[in-house]
């Protein structure tokens, strides 16, 4: 990771700058071997996105191996920003990135990590190193690259003639863009508050998600916080950022939290507008849309404020906060109650190992594990017959005012009350089965299904189920 303040100097063939409003352009060619310091120094905090290994990085490499005089004429190259430069002889800038957040490698990740595992890889092969095979993504390539930063030297080393050596010299594009005026701390801010949009706009070949823009702007940060802390198992398998090597996807996650989000006192946008929560069903049929309407939940400015760090935001609503803290329960529960539910289907007299949908689930997949945790079970379940059930938990949280503003409680331990009431709430529920013919399709994007999970949720809690 960049640590503050750290430099890194570019080194310029056939450049050329523009300047419009407090943004100046630096743009030009630069050899591959002058890569690698840029790879030693930035990294892709300030991309949107991670990268990975796969058929786009193929490609790169291939056209440097077959045409590496054509290569910086197919390529977009690298974006770099950084707050502070210097410019330096010979077509040199140092460059000083302030906040890796937002400044270091914008755009072009996976130009980076292609031409850096080429680099390496070339440098491994000369010092009769082999190679490790397999998918890479940027974390585990800059590990590799670390462990094996003096074979790099050594092989930058070589002679010119040298056949190995000679494979770095072909060009990449790269651009520069930096503040008109570095001294002008109003031109700074100006530069630095434009730089997310400058991101969504230059990383157009793939449409960026709203889950990056999300997390860029800092709105995932203190949920992220809560979960690290309160179960750090599933934190690390959540993908907070694309192609970050989690296997839960961010939006699975937003799609539960609105369960205690829908029960906050109502927020306005920019405009004055209340901010709707996100239907039952929604969450379930819907997730891309739960994703769409918490980024403008959280961009209200009775949610988060600006911290004066570029772009991004902090929490200061406590009753968001705590919502977040009932939120981070939900997968544990989640697990808990689809381990049990087939058991518990059997039990109110259904025979779930005979429904179409269950058992086409479990013949195809080898790995038989709980959503969120990844623990070993023994049967699948359509994820349409558990979220009505998961979003029942709303039944057990209430809001109350604590020093003078609402926050989100439980009403009870919730996971002693599955224990104690699971069984009963599932006999009650298990009816919808047969209305929507056991399609978990139809009953995932039913009303009624939220209707019926919650009402017996609260009859339990009333001690009349």
């Amino acid at each position: 990771m960049l640590k503050k303040k750290e430099s890194v100097i570019i080194k310029f063939d056939f450049s050329a700058e523009q300047t419009v409003g407090d943004i100046t352009k630096i743009v030009g060619l630069t050899m591959a071997k002058y890569l690698v310091p840029i790879i030693d120094v930035l990294d892709l905090e300030a991309n949107p996105r991670s990268s990975k290994t796969g058929p786009v990085t193929a490609a790169i490499q291939e056209s440097i191996e077959t045409d590496p005089t054509v290569f910086p004429f197919k390529t977009k190259g690298i974006l770099l920003a950084a707050s502070q430069y210097e410019r330096l002889e010979r077509n040199r800038v140092k460059i000083t990135p302030e906040n890796p957040a937002i400044e270091g490698i914008l755009d072009g990740g996976h130009n980076t990590l292609a031409i850096g595992l080429y680099i390496l890889q070339n440098a491994m092969e000369y010092a009769g190193t082999t190679f490790p095979k397999g998918p890479k993504t940027w974390n585990e390539f800059k590990a590799l690259w670390s462990a094996n930063r003096l074979l790099v030297e050594s092989y930058l080393k070589g002679s010119d003639t040298d056949a190995q050596s000679s494979a770095l010299r072909f060009f990449i594009p790269v651009e520069l863009l930096v503040p008109r005026t570095p001294a002008d701390s109003a031109c700074v801010e100006s530069f630095k508050n434009d730089l997310l949009e400058i991101c969504a706009a230059r990383n157009n070949n793939v449409q960026l998600q709203v889950s990056d823009k999300a997390n860029q702007r800092g709105y995932f940060d203190a949920l992220k916080e809560q979960m690290d802390q309160a179960n750090p198992t599933v934190s690390q398998r959540i993908a907070w950022k694309t192609n970050d090597g989690g296997e839960i996807k961010t939006q699975d996650i937003i799609a539960l939290v609105w369960i205690p989000l829908s029960l906050i006192s109502p927020v306005k946008d920019h405009n004055g507008r209340v901010i709707e929560p996100v239907l039952a069903q929604n969450i379930y049929r819907n997730k891309g849309g739960c994703l769409k309407q918490f980024e403008k939940l959280m961009s209200s400015p009775n949610v988060t404020a600006e911290t004066g760090d570029g772009y991004k935001h902090e929490l200061c609503n406590a009753e968001v906060s705590s919502a977040f803290r009932i939120a981070v329960e939900l997968p544990a529960l989640y697990d808990y109650i689809y381990e049990m539910f087939p058991k518990l289907y059997n039990a109110a007299g259904g025979s779930y190992g005979h429904i179409t949908a269950v058992r086409s689930l479990n013949e195809k997949r080898k790995q038989i594990t709980t959503p969120f945790s990844a623990r070993e079970i023994e049967t699948l379940s359509p994820d349409g017959y558990i979220v009505p059930l998961v979003y029942g938990l709303q039944a057990l949280m209430e809001k109350r005012v604590v020093n003078g503003h609402y926050e989100i409680h439980w009403r009870q331990p919730p996971m002693p009350f599955l224990q104690q009431n699971l069984e009963k709430i599932v006999a009650n529920y298990a009816g919808l089965f047969s209305m929507c013919d056991y399609d978990p399709q139809k009953l995932g994007k039913n009303a009624q299904s939220y209707t019926q999970a919650l009402g017996a949720f609260k009859m339990a809690l009333a001690g009349i189920l």
